[in-house]
Parts: structure tokens; sequence; C-alpha cells
């Protein structure tokens, strides 16, 4: 399967889904008490693991490219990717998360589940293909011992 919409393009499409569900799909209202708080620091959370993730590929200097994950030229498996395989799409989970929240649209949830499959389906096996292509044994191991989310 051949990747051809950039994950950012996704996570900017599913936070104005959530935007949408939050103006205009009437549901019961729920308080989130120190909603603007938590919804602050689940941003932050997401753009730290975010921003870890691309630290963890520039040291390694290997590509950010999630269309041509076949160009890596090095398996990444420090830092962040000690935690989790994914941290870059599990940041933008958080801050779409965090979105939610801030908008008190707890129906946009959904929107978050479906990122998190869709960026599973149509991202992450076809790159976890490539990563396999290019280091075999070595993405296999890693792949065993570090979860895909967390």
């Amino acid at each position: 399967m051949k990747l051809r919409i950039p994950p950012v393009l996704v996570v900017i499409v599913a936070g104005l889904l959530i935007w949408v569900i939050s103006r205009y799909v009437p549901f019961p209202s729920l308080a989130i008490p120190g909603r603007d708080l938590v919804a602050a620091s689940l941003a932050a959370v997401g753009a730290v693991v975010v921003a870890l993730g691309v630290a963890s590929f520039n040291r390694a200097s290997t590509t950010v490219d999630p269309l041509h994950p076949e160009q890596a030229s090095a398996l990444v498996v420090t830092g962040i990717y000690r935690l989790t395989r994914n941290p870059m799409y599990l940041g933008f989970a958080i801050v779409l998360l965090a979105w939610a929240v801030y908008l008190s649209a707890w129906p946009a949830l959904v929107v978050v589940v479906a990122y998190l499959a869709y960026i599973s389906r149509f991202q992450i096996e076809p790159e976890e293909k490539a990563l396999e292509a290019r280091f075999g044994a070595a993405f296999q191991d890693y792949k065993r011992s570090v979860r895909r989310w967390l």
C-alpha cells in the first residue's frame, strides 16, 4: 500500500471534524472542572511527545518523511522510541484529545478513535512493512519489544 496522505493533514482534518461536531452537533453539556488547564496540559504533553519523536529522528540523521519510510537510514529505538513505536502519531492523538476537551465536545472523542484507527491501518502498517523490508530482524525484534502506542 502506498502512503499518500500526509499524517499532519489527517490531524488537521480530524481537528476540523472535532470543531464541526462541537459547533453543529447537539449534545448534552458536560462540565469539565478545570477544562482549560486539562486541555492545555494534554496539548503540552502531546506537543512534547511529537517533539521528542522528531528530535530522536534528527539525532539519528534519518528522514521524518512519513510518506517515504523506505528512505530511513537508521532504525530509531532510543529515547522516546523505547516507550512507543509511534510517538509522533501518539502525540498528535493527545493533541486531538486536548482539542476535544477544550471544546467540551465529548461526542467528538469518536474522531480521536477514528484517527487512531485510520493512522494504524493506513499509515503505521505500511510504514512497518517498509521498515521490516529495510531493517529485517532488527525491526522485528524492536516490534516485539516495544508497543505500537504505549
